[in-house]
């Protein structure tokens, strides 16, 4: 593998009803990344929309065509970064559902990547009620994915409770993780979830977030993230919009697992 480093970044957006807005918002959050010097970007889930649960529908593009696919791939290209899109819907197929995809651009706006999200979200507390798989349709696999010479680890949000799925990716250095946590199952678990998939798989982890009330009056717990392989939190972002950048030292990656081979040491 390649022992260098890298830079990259995570965006955490409030996401808001109004598309083109949000469009714009990601194109600037993006912007400045590049500017600071980031090579690799990852967005929010559902950074295109946070209105209303079936409002996704109208939304949804067919892969390989549509405006949000068209601003990610000219949003890498403009600004020479790889992009990891966050989640956009698109179309599945089946009617009344659609599928909160992962796509990853190349500099030149070219994609390399599409993964469907696995894990559907369901909590209901009396108070709180969401059942994604009413809209969503639940992905069947993770595409391998390599950039630069390093195993990519991917998931989307709810994915975080299931460390089987990056067990089947394994092994990779880097798991990017878009997420939209609400403020109650993210002040409980987000955190202890992050630093246990970055552990288990000595992986740095990226994990954007929403965070903040949306005006769908939906609140979103933010704190994006970036973790080492130690576990080490390097960089966190608990509310609001904003850009955090971070060196992937991948010479640390492998050092962590030649002091402690835990992969080496998997039975199962």
């Amino acid at each position: 593998m390649n022992t260098g480093s890298l830079k990259a970044a995570v965006v955490q957006m409030v996401s808001g009803s109004d598309p083109a807005a949000n469009i714009q918002t990601m194109r600037r959050l993006v912007r400045q990344a590049a500017d600071q010097g980031a090579q690799w970007v990852l967005l929010p889930e559902y950074w295109p929309q946070m209105g209303q649960e079936r409002d996704k529908l109208a939304l949804a593009e067919p892969f390989g065509s549509g405006r949000f696919q068209a601003a990610l791939g000219e949003t890498a290209a403009e600004c020479g970064v790889v992009l990891f899109g966050g989640s956009i819907p698109l179309a599945s197929g089946q009617p009344e559902k659609v599928f909160n995809s992962l796509l990853v651009y190349d500099e030149n706006g070219r994609c390399l990547s599409r993964y469907d999200k696995a894990h559907l979200f369901g909590f209901d507390n009396g108070r709180e009620h969401y059942a994604e798989a009413d809209t969503i349709s639940a992905g069947s696999g993770v595409p391998r994915l390599e950039i630069g010479g390093h195993g990519i680890g991917q998931g989307i949000c709810y994915d975080l409770r299931f460390p089987e799925l990056f067990r089947a990716q394994a092994p990779f250095d880097v798991l990017m993780l878009p997420a939209a946590f609400t403020y109650t199952t993210g002040s409980a678990h987000w955190q202890l979830l992050l630093r246990a998939r970055a552990v288990e798989n000595q992986c740095y982890l990226l994990a954007a977030a929403q965070g903040g009330r949306h005006d769908n009056g939906r609140r979103t717990y933010g704190h994006s993230m970036i973790i080492d392989p130690w576990g080490d939190i390097i960089a966190c972002l608990p509310e609001g919009e904003g850009v955090l950048c971070a060196d992937l030292d991948f010479e640390k990656l492998q050092s962590v697992r030649r002091r402690l081979p835990a992969l080496a040491h998997r039975r199962f």
